[in-house]
């Protein structure tokens, strides 16, 4: 699966991916950190990846122009990355459908976990 993880995401998580997440970066690696995120959105579509985010806001782009890229928006408040990790393993399977259903531009994962 080839994601681009946005800066809400530390861009430490490329460390701790298992193999299936293994086409991933990070927009920090990308050279995108504190770019708008119109250039996030274009960068992802013009190299085929799927974003990762903890933020509204590439929803709302995904309502306004459509998709591609798709969006993986996970709801869950401030978490460590290694939980999000955990939550991405978990809904492995369902992303997957997700990235090949062409008819949905946006996967909400909600999830109340804590730190602890």
């Amino acid at each position: 699966m080839k994601f681009l993880f946005d800066q809400n995401i530390s861009h430490r998580i490329l460390k701790y991916l298992p193999i299936e997440f293994s086409n991933a970066t990070h927009v920090k690696k990308e050279g995108l950190i504190n770019v708008r995120d119109n250039a996030i959105w274009e960068f992802a579509k013009v190299n085929g990846y799927t974003i990762v985010t903890q933020d509204s806001d590439f929803n709302d782009l995904n309502l306004l122009y459509g998709f591609p890229p798709k969006i993986i928006w996970i709801r869950t408040g401030n978490l460590k990355t290694q939980m999000i990790v955990e939550i991405l393993t978990e809904y492995q399977h369902e992303i997957y459908q997700f990235l090949q259903d062409d008819s949905f531009g946006c996967f909400e994962i909600v999830s109340f976990r804590s730190n602890n």
